[in-house]
């Protein structure tokens, strides 16, 4: 029920404590929350609105609505009367800023949003919300959302009205970018979406072509919320975050949500990802810089199969070597069994003895060795199953919770005894063996259920899910202790990464990319993330469009790379094979790639909106030179060459050496004419 609002004058007395508070205005007047970007509007039910703020213009992304709720003994409290307001200076990890409280009732609960802007980030606005019970009894607490917005089409837009980053992993394993149509709803629940896909990072985004909003959490471990994304009709689009928390809420208790916040901006999602990375930065998140090896192109055995002999990769190495790579990865299919990691007596019938030859045959041809591996991965008759099942994830019901693509069994991160485990096998992958990288591999490890196991005594089920980034830390921080220079890629097959393994890895991938789109848009959004120190690895290039696409790779900044067998019809599948032909494409792009590195140049994702600029682009900043890279089925027409310096270039294109003009910045233009892509260099006169 509504409460009739007070009207009590507020004093404030001199000398008080409360001098560091002053009230806004009277309760029946909105309350207004200014950051330099972006202001949020309370009404006098508490409900709000988005307002961004550029270059002087005001832009109401959506209506008033019911934003931050809670739903108690079975019924969503959308209304709350409107109280008050007061507002104070704070200075906390993420800088200086102003906090703004404000206060509603909704029958005998009373809630408090905590508001709060920082001048380190302007386009956004971050909330705490608190819910009390002020009544005599208990209340039974099912969920909770705060951030629920909708935003407008612009009037006469047209199709597509809004794109959008989605968060969730699912097992058709979907695009992360895409465009709204209406109809569309997708859940991005970050728990398990099925038996071995959850997770990803806690934000979600939808632009139009002059403004976007995100919302999204900053808590700094892995929360089970959703954030689902929803375009109803042609008028509107909507996001929200929401937490399912069974919990009783007893008289004078408070309930707390995540802190959360909203971010406006132009352009895409890539700003907005880039400061909410800066401030989970702050919050302790740190990103690991990668070793100049990692940009080195890879060629993985993945090609010959899960039935690869140690005959076949040292045969492939000259030519490896003549084509220009660095890194050499022993793939699926060395083990005796998931979980033990033992390897298979047929390939390897002296053990690790071996096992060590094979590495030393790999660095005597001057590569880095890699060895894949599927860690928290069991299969049900392995020895460590059938020695050890207190180390296995269980289900509320007891079942064992399975990994479908090996079918195998899920163990839990967060037992001692399988984190000792995993820390003894890097011993020997890396120290013993001789590896200088690891390729961790699987759908499975970017998220883990909430575990039951009585044996390791969890206090809540979900420190599993909180300790996933730890375990692999575990691993990260192990490798890097024996060999400080050693490569640790991460690839989660198909999800949308989990933010908080990204400190653990030092290479990051575009993970089974269905296409060359999703190898740029998962660069780009990865590189937004963690940055450029971090490598990003295209993945195997087979996995592009035509199985041929460098171009996209090396357009974005990846580390490009290859499962090619050789000789011709020695691997698993005849695509596969180096031909005469094939080994002249290959030749000629991992020396351009090898030539350019611009892998480890700046990415500049905020130049170009991935949506609605065409003809696709990207640029990367080298060494004083601005490189560009257009995707399109066919275009003929201008581009803009953005993020020059006021001075003139001279342009090339520069995978086939041609010279097309000059231009002058900070943005110029040229009519060009290209199939599939183009790829220019902006080299200052």
């Amino acid at each position: 029920m509504k409460h009739p609002l007070p009207t009590a004058i507020y004093i404030l007395c001199a000398g008080a404590v409360l001098l560091s508070w002053s009230v806004l205005r009277a309760a029946s007047s909105p309350v207004k929350v200014d950051g330099k970007e972006i202001r949020l509007e309370f009404d006098s039910t508490l409900h709000s609105r988005v307002i961004a703020r550029f270059d002087g213009k005001e832009i109401a992304l959506g209506p008033f609505e019911a934003s931050e709720t809670v739903t108690i003994d079975g019924a969503e409290l959308r209304d709350f009367a409107l109280e008050g307001s007061k507002q104070q200076s704070v200075r906390d990890e993420l800088g200086a800023g102003r906090e703004v409280s404000v206060t509603g009732i909704a029958g005998q609960v009373r809630k408090t949003v905590l508001a709060t802007v920082y001048d380190a980030f302007p386009r956004m606005i971050f909330l705490k919300v608190r819910y009390t019970n002020q009544g005599k009894a208990e209340m039974k607490v099912a969920a909770w959302t705060n951030n629920r917005y909708s935003i407008a089409a612009e009037a006469g837009a047209a199709e597509p009205a809004f794109w959008s980053l989605q968060s969730g992993s699912y097992e058709r394993r979907p695009d992360w970018v895409l465009p709204l149509k209406v109809g569309f709803k997708q859940e991005n629940y970050l728990g398990m979406n099925a038996t071995d896909y959850g997770g990803g990072t806690p934000v979600t985004d939808i632009w139009r072509r002059d403004v976007g909003l995100a919302v999204g959490h900053i808590e700094t471990t892995a929360k089970l919320v959703s954030l689902p994304v929803a375009m109803p009709d042609a008028t509107r689009a909507t996001l929200e975050l929401s937490f399912r928390t069974p919990q009783a809420l007893k008289p004078g208790g408070t309930l707390e949500t995540f802190r959360s916040f909203a971010a406006v901006h132009r352009g895409d999602y890539f700003q907005t990802l880039k400061s909410y990375s800066a401030v989970m930065q702050k919050r302790g998140l740190k990103f690991a810089a990668a070793p100049a090896s990692a940009f080195e192109p890879i060629w993985c055995a993945w090609g010959y199969g899960r039935t690869f002999t140690p005959k076949q990769v040292e045969g492939a190495l000259p030519v490896v070597k003549k084509l220009g790579f660095g890194w050499v990865g022993v793939d699926d299919g060395w083990q005796s069994s998931d979980g033990d990691w033992g390897l298979v007596p047929a390939k390897f019938p002296a053990g690790d003895a071996d096992m060590k030859a094979l590495v030393d045959k790999i660095h005597s041809q001057g590569f880095r060795a890699q060895i894949w591996w599927a860690p928290l991965a069991v299969k049900p008759d392995s020895n460590l199953a059938k020695d050890h099942p207190e180390q296995l994830l269980l289900n509320a019901d007891g079942s064992k919770q399975k990994i479908s693509y090996w079918n195998d069994w899920y163990l839990c991160p967060a037992d001692p005894a399988v984190l000792e485990h995993h820390k003894k096998l890097v011993v020997k992958m890396i120290q013993e063996w001789g590896y200088d990288g690891l390729k961790l591999d699987g759908q499975h490890m970017n998220a883990v259920p909430p575990c039951y196991n009585p044996a390791h005594k969890h206090a809540r089920p979900e420190e599993s899910v909180e300790g996933l980034a730890r375990f692999f830390q575990t691993i990260y921080e192990t490798a890097r202790s024996i060999k400080p220079d050693a490569l640790v890629e991460w690839c989660p097959c198909g999800t949308a990464f989990n933010v908080y393994t990204l400190p653990n890895l030092n290479m990051s991938v575009a993970s089974d990319p269905h296409n060359s789109w999703q190898v740029r848009t998962k660069g780009k959004t990865l590189k937004a993330l963690h940055g450029d120190a971090t490598a990003y690895f295209g993945d195997h290039v087979e996995l592009s469009d035509g199985r041929q696409d460098f171009a996209s790779t090396v357009g974005v900044g990846g580390v490009v790379g290859t499962q090619f067998t050789w000789p011709t019809g020695s691997g698993r599948n005849n695509r596969l094979d180096l031909t005469a032909e094939k080994e002249q494409i290959w030749q000629k792009w991992i020396s351009l790639y090898n030539e350019k590195r611009l892998s480890q140049g700046e990415y500049r994702g905020d130049l170009y909106d991935i949506g609605f600029y065409r003809p696709e682009a990207h640029a990367i900043r080298k060494a004083g030179s601005m490189y560009y890279a257009f995707f399109a089925p066919q275009w003929q027409g201008k581009v803009e060459l953005r993020g020059l310096d006021r001075r003139v270039y001279t342009v090339r294109d520069y995978e086939n050496g041609k010279t097309l003009g000059t231009v002058r910045g900070p943005a110029g233009t040229l009519d060009v004419q290209f199939q599939a892509h183009l790829l220019l260099e902006a080299k200052p006169e």
